[in-house]
């Protein structure tokens, strides 16, 4: 048994308090778009009765592994008969949906970010403190271009563009001209090679943090996160149902300013339009004005916690 494997797949982040925004009613339709390993689902489906019904996400096939071997729900006979679990990115939440006959949910739960699970499985390329890991990074290792397919073919420009967007590095123009550089000589394949690629250009006080941003900056290119949250989102406020709840966990700016939004506005970009009383016309009001947070004792436990902030919002 490998490292990565006795570590547990994933850890749910504020596991009571994202399910109880749902505010559950036994019998209703809820969606987990981000099963990853179980958690938050496991708790919704104990909500649940025979009538209720939980559709759950994940385009990782590590995740569905699980679930079809009875793990990640703890059912050796697979899964339950009101539970369906969904292979597909969560951009697609209005078709599958369709595909199953379900007009209206009552709840929609998203841990955003990536799994615990990803994160400790170095053939993934998610960290950079696995330092011959393959540049890969796609959620769906099956689809889509790598980490080092960015790397290697994108202009300067656009890689600068892509670590100054999603990454938030001010350097990001003399990053992108040192891999420009360094993929001249050699193809960047591995974790190393991009590490060597950019270190002169990283401070060592600042060294972990922004290896950190670096890698989520092409985390998300790769994955196209931010469009596929934009989606989803629209598609669960069509979806959703009055009084359905939104409850969504976020863990850097980009994701936390969108739902944020979303749930002001009724867009993503957070255009407020008014009625002719001067109230703010959005499908959304927010349970919670302040974002909840993890306290001490859970980000001890899960230091993925530190950076979470989850936002509940109920459908008008």
């Amino acid at each position: 048994m490998t490292d990565a494997e006795k570590l547990p797949y994933h850890v749910p982040v504020l596991l009571k308090e994202s399910v109880d925004g749902l505010n559950i009613h036994e019998g209703g339709i809820y969606v987990d778009v981000t099963f990853g390993g179980g958690g938050h689902s496991r708790e919704i489906l104990s909500r649940l009765n025979g009538t209720g019904h939980l559709y759950s996400f994940d385009q990782d096939a590590d995740a569905a592994k699980r679930v079809f071997g009875g793990s990640a729900l703890g059912d050796s006979n697979g899964e339950p008969d009101n539970f369906t679990f969904v292979l597909s990115n969560f951009r697609y939440l209005k078709n599958w949906m369709r595909y199953y006959g379900v007009d209206h949910i009552d709840g929609l739960l998203a841990d955003l970010g990536v799994s615990s699970h990803q994160f400790d499985v170095g053939g993934r390329g998610f960290s950079f403190r696995f330092d011959d890991a393959p540049l890969d990074m796609r959620m769906n290792s099956s689809a889509g271009k790598t980490a080092a397919d960015v790397l290697n073919s994108y202009d300067e420009e656009r890689l600068a563009n892509v670590f100054y967007l999603y990454g938030e590095l001010r350097n990001s123009r003399r990053l992108a001209s040192a891999i420009v550089k360094a993929r001249q000589k050699k193809a960047l394949a591995t974790s190393s090679d991009l590490i060597s690629a950019v270190s002169p250009l990283v401070k060592r006080e600042r060294e972990k943090k922004d290896m950190a941003r670096l890698f989520q900056s092409l985390r998300i290119e790769v994955n196209q996160e931010m469009t596929a949250l934009r989606e989803m989102l629209l598609a669960a406020t069509e979806l959703l149902a009055a009084d359905g709840r939104l409850s969504v966990i976020t863990y850097h700016s980009l994701e936390d300013r969108i739902v944020k939004n979303v749930i002001r506005s009724g867009n993503t970009e957070g255009k407020i339009s008014q009625d002719l009383y001067g109230r703010v016309d959005t499908p959304f009001r927010a349970v919670n004005n302040k974002v909840i947070t993890p306290d001490a004792d859970e980000q001890e436990r899960n230091p993925r916690s530190r950076s979470a902030k989850l936002r509940i919002a109920v459908k008008i």
